[in-house]
């Protein structure tokens, strides 16, 4: 089972309290550019924290297969009959290096970052790769 670390989504629930903050503040000052900015900002933060609430564990793995998150919050119980490929997209980019795990069923690619699962996408594509045999 992976999930979204409690760290993550609490900062995420400080950064839409921040940003609402900010928002009242820049209406009592009249100043509708700072409002324009902060409410956007508040309801991204916001949604994301909500999934992050709502949907803690976006990965595991069973006997049968695998659950997903699909959606927003919702779950897909996909079989292991039905993968086609799981590996490890790494990029390097201005000197940073980015993993995403890819699980490719055919009629869907569902991607996870190091964040949604809490720890390294290849540690986590080779635990689904023993389990799957």
């Amino acid at each position: 089972m992976w999930r979204v670390r409690r760290e993550l989504a609490a900062f995420k629930i400080l950064g839409a309290l921040v940003c609402a903050g900010l928002g009242v503040f820049w209406w009592f000052e009249d100043d509708l550019r700072g409002v324009i900015l902060a409410v956007p900002a508040t309801v991204l933060l916001g949604a994301m924290a909500l999934r992050d609430l709502l949907v803690p564990v976006r990965l595991s793995a069973d006997e049968s297969g695998i659950t997903v998150v699909h959606g927003f919050a919702g779950k897909r119980h996909v079989p292991w009959e039905a993968i086609w490929d799981i590996k490890v997209d790494v990029r390097r980019r201005w000197g940073l290096r980015s993993e995403m795990l890819e699980i490719d069923t055919g009629d869907n690619l569902h991607i996870f970052s190091p964040h949604e699962l809490g720890t390294s996408p290849t540690e986590v594509a080779a635990a689904l790769r023993r389990r799957g045999t």
